[in-house]
């Protein structure tokens, strides 16, 4: 069975890259029959940030990527927190330390600069003179005993034989040993774990068979690789997963906002089509024209706009269609993604009052005088609107004319009232209330377009200017949905009263 990992640091919010990482794990996992795991890396309590583990449990349950194990669903793999294993670490940098493919190194951090900025003056790309690695045995065994501190080096003169790297996404890669700093610190001070020892540590003891991870960690995998081979460990399949860039084409970051996975629940977004964005980011090459798909759907790669579940994703994941390259994130794809996700629920009845319920505090805050900011009523504004709706949220702002009275001295409100002549105005909207007050006793929208069409035949105009007239007095806005549409959501009495409104004001201007 398959078994990967997602393995935040709780350094903060949950963020669009963590996310597309967390969803590739969750559809490659689901995709072969596997698991996953959350597992929440906080060895660095300096940038330790309270709650931020909450918030990331919080962002991948609105998303709806449940993992198998991790904090809250206890497993075979426990503890979770890279906090509580420590001893597990310190067993590791041991092994290493006895089989001399580790050494301790008592220099001071000042020591450590000092050392540092001397070698690069002299053009050396070391970043460690390896001062330590030549102590004797006993120098040692009497420092540590004295109490001295000192860290854990991994020792890179004694690499061990290994295959080349190789990852999943990138194919076999070249050696990048060379960028590595020297003798890569495994263990600090405080006896607490680096990235690199933990997280090699943790994979072999929980299992892990694949990691996806992003490509900031590409120049690490040697180091990884090569403590793998030290400690005999047969390590996992790599697959490093491109960087998400900004529409700008600079590096998506905590610190430039607007990234957070709850902002966007916050901002109205859909968790489908935001998960459906991610996925298709730098999906879509199929680098082995050779390869055979191992299941249907895996030979073709999905469009970058293709609307797909979660259930669709999974199906279809494919690693070997990931390009290469870095990736923008383009919002107006996600806004595309999010229209056509929303007309999908549109359908059920259920997802339609879910969605109203959703919005009533915001319609609410926006209309507070307003009476009709009930979920059964603002469910009917949403049916007419559908195709109309980008983001939920815009309900309001598209069409605030159903929940207050429109606004006939706004400049379009105006230029609408200037493109007709106000007896053309008066007869269309006099007729259609006689009309209305008739026979107009049902939300049935046919029905309406059909005595709207009698009442504009009566008139003798022609039906641009009796529309622009209607539309005029029942919503002041050029755009929006049909007449028919807006009456059948006003209701007889309201549609009524609003022609007569519009009426006395135009009155009033001759």
């Amino acid at each position: 069975m398959v078994l990967l990992r997602f393995a935040p640091s709780p350094t903060g919010a949950l963020h669009l890259g963590g996310l597309r990482t967390a969803l590739y794990n969750h559809l490659y996992a689901k995709k072969y029959g596997g698991k996953w795991i959350l597992r929440i890396e906080d060895t660095d309590s300096s940038r330790y940030v309270p709650g931020a583990v909450d918030g990331i449990r919080a962002a991948l349950g609105w998303t709806g990527l449940e993992y198998d194990y991790g904090p809250g669903r206890d497993g075979p793999h426990s503890p979770y927190y890279q906090s509580e294993r420590l001893n597990l670490y310190r067993t590791y940098a041991h092994k290493l330390l006895e089989s001399g493919h580790a050494y301790r190194c008592f220099c001071s951090p000042d020591k450590l600069a000092s050392t540092r900025e001397r070698l690069a003056r002299t053009g050396s790309n070391a970043t460690y003179d390896k001062t330590c690695l030549h102590l004797t045995e006993e120098e040692v065994v009497r420092r540590v005993r004295a109490g001295e501190r000192s860290i854990v080096r991994f020792n890179d003169d004694r690499l061990p034989q290994r295959d080349p790297s190789t990852d999943l996404v990138f194919g076999v890669l070249r050696d990048a040993h060379a960028s590595l700093p020297t003798d890569p610190v495994l263990l600090k001070s405080d006896l607490f774990p680096t990235y690199h020892l933990a997280s090699i540590v943790d994979d072999h003891e929980m299992g892990i068979t694949h990691v996806l991870r992003g490509e900031e960690w590409l120049p690490s995998l040697p180091l990884h690789l090569d403590l793998y081979a030290s400690l005999s460990l047969e390590p996992p399949q790599f697959a490093h997963l491109p960087i998400l860039l900004n529409p700008d084409g600079t590096k998506m970051s905590k610190r430039k906002g607007n990234v957070s996975v709850l902002d966007f629940m916050h901002r109205g977004w859909e968790p489908e089509a935001l998960l459906n964005w991610l996925a298709l980011a730098g999906w879509g090459t199929q680098h082995d024209p050779d390869k055979k798909p191992s299941l249907p759907g895996d030979s073709q790669a999905p469009d970058s706009t293709a609307v797909m579940t979660l259930p669709e994703l999974v199906h279809q994941f494919d690693l070997s269609a990931l390009t290469h390259r870095r990736n923008i994130l383009d919002p107006a794809k996600l806004g595309y993604l999010n229209k056509h996700h929303l007309m999908r629920s549109w359908k059920n009845d259920e997802e339609t009052a879910r969605h109203a319920h959703r919005i009533r505090e915001l319609v609410k805050l926006d209309f507070p005088t307003s009476q009709y900011a009930t979920p059964d009523y603002i469910a009917k504004v949403i049916r007419v609107l559908q195709g109309r709706i980008t983001n939920v949220f815009d309900v309001p702002s598209l069409a605030p004319f159903f929940f207050v009275d429109p606004s006939y001295a706004s400049p379009e409100a105006e230029s609408m009232f200037r493109s007709v002549s106000s007896d053309e105005y008066l007869l269309a909207l006099e007729t259609t209330i006689d009309f209305a007050e008739q026979i107009l006793s049902e939300d049935d929208i046919s029905h309406i377009a059909t005595v709207i069409h009698d009442a504009c035949k009566a008139t003798g105009l022609k039906q641009r200017p009796f529309m622009v007239a209607l539309r005029h007095a029942l919503s002041a806005m050029k755009t929006g949905p049909s007449v028919p549409e807006i009456i059948s959501v006003l209701g007889p009495e309201r549609t009524i009263a609003r022609l007569k409104s519009a009426i006395s004001i135009v009155t009033g201007k001759i």
